[in-house]
């Protein structure tokens, strides 16, 4: 072979099957072959397992699938290029025109999107709650033929606690799917609940570090192979290098978990002390609306912890740019720790009535809470109450 065949057909390293790689190989590679024209035909029809194709299935991604469904206690999984992708494709793949999708104020804002402007251009209605009234939603799906329940909890950034069972057991009742963003919540919680859908935000808590984005769709199998076409022909396909860093970020996904939620836990608390701070929501708090539920429905409490400041929008800027170990940024999940001001989750395409369900003002931030040494965390926050004008003496 000259040099430029060569470059283009590269050895071949076999590896023995008793002689495996102790962490899976990167199948970074869009295109898999047969050795012959009749096995190719038998995959095609779906006669022999194996690969093709790295949009339709990749070894690299199947091992990622495995690992969230059994961790969220489902079948199957199909992963996506980031988690608003895995949101926007399941609602797409699971509502035709003339379906109705009941939605909250307080879901994720792209979410909000999604269901007004894009599934309302091809027929869609949608109602919009709040997730506090739960009457009103098992009012409404004993009244209007509902294809989706759409929802999260905690609820990003205010992490108001839905009543799962309630609104499962409504949603079954009237033949609606209920469809869960469990990002906020993490793959460990709510699997004990009768949850059609589950979507995860893999850039958060998956992946753990700030460096790579997937989203993940969660389900049982029958879903699963009913949105697996769908998904292959959108092509928003997590690409496999992605996929390999987010397994490696699950590898420490329990115990980065754990001292994030040991670190939000004493952050609340120890905010909900201090001089010049309004309000503190976080489910592990005693004074949260729904802490009885969320101990009820949560092995843990969460990571984020949302703040208002008596002084308003001016305390939250001072607070914020004050801080030396919070980034002003947005997003959550990763180890080091942020601070995202309300005006930055400003929920602009709400009415009056629907912001007030939402709960976010000017006074409020979202404080993403990572894994550092928690005293070094409440120092920083300490000096930023101080700056900010609103800290007790230090």
């Amino acid at each position: 072979m000259k040099n430029s065949t060569r470059l283009n057909h590269p050895p071949i390293v076999a590896v023995a099957t008793d002689n495996r790689p102790l962490v899976a190989p990167i199948y970074q590679s869009v295109k898999f072959t047969f050795d012959d024209v009749v096995q190719t035909q038998r995959h095609s029809r779906g006669e022999r397992e194996g690969f093709a194709y790295s949009r339709v299935s990749n070894p690299t991604l199947q091992q990622l699938e495995l690992t969230l469904a059994q961790l969220q206690g489902r079948d199957a999984c199909l992963l996506t290029a980031s988690g608003v992708a895995a949101v926007n494709l399941a609602m797409l793949s699971l509502c035709k025109q003339g379906d109705h999708v009941v939605s909250f104020a307080e879901l994720y804002q792209p979410t909000r999107y999604m269901i007004r402007r894009l599934l309302g251009r091809y027929g869609v209605s949608h109602t919009i709650l709040s997730l506090e009234d739960i009457e009103g939603i098992e009012q409404l799906l004993a009244s209007t033929p509902t294809r989706l329940v759409m929802f999260e909890s905690p609820s990003n950034p205010v992490l108001k606690i839905a009543d799962i069972g309630r609104i499962t057991a409504a949603a079954r009742a009237h033949g609606a799917l209920t469809v869960m963003d469990n990002t906020f919540a993490g793959f460990h919680n709510h699997g004990q609940f009768d949850i059609d859908v589950y979507v995860h935000s893999l850039t958060k808590y998956a992946g753990g570090h700030g460096d790579v984005m997937g989203g993940a769709v969660i389900a049982r199998q029958e879903l699963i192979d009913a949105m697996r076409t769908d998904f292959i022909v959108m092509g928003a396909t997590l690409d496999p290098h992605a996929a390999f860093l987010i397994q490696r970020g699950m590898k420490t996904y329990a115990l980065r978990y754990e001292r994030q939620c040991d670190n939000a836990s004493k952050v609340a608390r120890w905010l909900a002390s201090q001089p010049g701070v309004a309000r503190v929501r976080y489910p592990g708090l005693a004074a949260h609306p729904q802490y009885a539920l969320a101990r009820a429905q949560m092995h843990d409490f969460g990571t984020v912890v949302t703040v208002d400041l008596e002084g308003g929008e001016t305390a939250v800027n001072r607070f914020s740019e004050a801080l030396r170990l919070f980034t002003i940024s947005a997003s959550l999940g990763s180890t080091e720790s942020l601070v995202q001001p309300g005006r930055l989750m400003w929920p602009s395409d709400l009415d009056a009535i629907q912001r007030q369900w939402a709960e976010i003002t000017a006074a409020t931030m979202r404080l993403s809470i990572g894994i550092e040494d928690v005293e070094d965390l409440l120092e920083d926050m300490r000096q930023a109450l101080h700056q900010a004008g609103r800290a007790a003496p230090v």
